[in-house]
């Protein structure tokens, strides 16, 4: 059987439209107004721009100010992934945590490198076998990209202080509302 060409570039874009109406949904906010974007960022560096060397192994590598908004409806916590693709023993974690309140909508500069945080939030191990944030050190050479992604999850998450990155990623399956994510470059 051979279907018409202009009744699959019909069908093709009726399940457009029907995801893009779906996404709506999921994304209008409360109020019924537009979507709103959940997005994060760092007023340490502008997206894609080179991170500051305090927050890297040849500074003071400490974790920059992380601010968030625009969270989908009934976020009940935040985990936060920062890596570096482009490791040559392939991705490498630099920052894993997770059970940050629903109504936090920041990070201060310096978060203690602790596995449990006084507000509930826990830190993971990095792939420099810590808790906490260990900033980009990557060998001299081309520049390397370090994302930031923040998740929006619709529960708080059964893991014990110190888990690694993919126990986090197995225990936010089925729970993540949202993602978003910031980029910033460095290089030695």
């Amino acid at each position: 059987m051979r279907i018409q060409p202009g009744l699959a570039a019909a069908a093709i874009l009726l399940a457009s439209f029907a995801s893009f109406m779906i996404a709506q949904e999921v994304n209008e906010s409360a109020g019924g107004g537009a979507p709103m974007t959940f997005t994060v960022k760092s007023s340490a560096f502008a997206a894609g721009a080179e991170i500051p060397k305090q927050f890297t192994c040849t500074g003071t590598d400490v974790s920059p100010a992380l601010e968030w908004s625009n969270p989908p409806a009934k976020t009940a916590n935040f985990a936060l992934i920062m890596d570096d693709p482009d490791a040559p023993a392939g991705t490498w974690v630099h920052w894993v945590l997770w059970d940050l309140p629903a109504d936090a909508h920041s990070l201060p500069e310096g978060v203690a490198k602790r596995e449990s945080l006084p507000d509930g939030s826990r830190q993971g191990r990095n792939d420099f076998r810590k808790a906490g944030y260990n900033g980009p050190c990557p060998p001299p050479g081309m520049p390397h990209r370090y994302f930031f992604r923040l998740y929006a999850l619709d529960a708080k998450l059964d893991l014990a202080p110190g888990a690694t990155r993919q126990q986090l990623d197995a225990a936010m399956k089925g729970h993540i509302l949202g993602q978003s994510e910031y980029m910033g470059t460095f290089r030695r």
